[in-house]
């Protein structure tokens, strides 16, 4: 499973927790997750992150 950062402001998601409260189960790709979401911090469309390298 990925590890995915906001470049605006750092806040990250990771697939293998997913986004529950935003009806994004544990376990969903970043590939899944549909192109008109947004970062719960800032608001930034999803093409303002970048999978970080564990």
């Amino acid at each position: 499973m990925k590890k995915w950062m906001c470049v605006v402001c750092g806040w990250i998601y990771e697939e293998e927790k997913g986004l529950p409260e935003e009806g994004i189960p544990p376990g969903t790709r970043w590939e899944d997750i549909p192109d008109n979401w947004r970062c719960p911090d800032c608001g930034v469309s999803k093409q303002d992150f970048e999978m970080l390298e564990i």
